[in-house]
């Protein structure tokens, strides 16, 4: 036989679930987008600074989760310059030029503080 036991409750947990129901909630992501978006246009590396200057973000929700998505709308024949970047490409006379990892090191601070709030938010500190 397999018992169970536990103390005390869930009025933290099930506080954080009605906020995450509501405005506020969306307010909090807002806050976070627009503080990726900061982070990531600061990190862009500039040459014009279109590139760095495209960065937004959407709230996608679906049913069992909430997405942040950061996008950037710098494409130019077809090609997302901001990915390019990021990973690397090849040129026209048959070069390459080497990639720049900024986008994780950029938003990493960002999604550390949407967990450190989230947590708190469960724990009721």
């Amino acid at each position: 036989m397999i018992g169970f036991s536990h103390k005390g409750n869930f009025n933290n947990t099930e506080k954080f679930l009605k906020t995450i129901q509501g405005q506020q909630f969306y307010d909090q992501l807002n806050k976070y987008g627009e503080e990726g978006v900061k982070a990531l246009e600061e990190a862009t590396p500039k040459d014009t600074g279109k590139t760095a200057s495209s960065w937004y973000y959407d709230i996608v929700q679906s049913p069992r989760k909430v997405v942040i998505a950061f996008k950037n709308s710098n494409v130019v024949k077809g090609i997302p310059i901001a990915i390019i970047l990021q990973n690397g490409h090849a040129t026209g006379t048959g070069g390459y030029v080497q990639g720049r990892d900024y986008i994780n090191p950029a938003i990493q601070p960002v999604f550390d503080k949407m967990a450190e709030m989230a947590w708190k938010e469960v724990c009721g500190k």
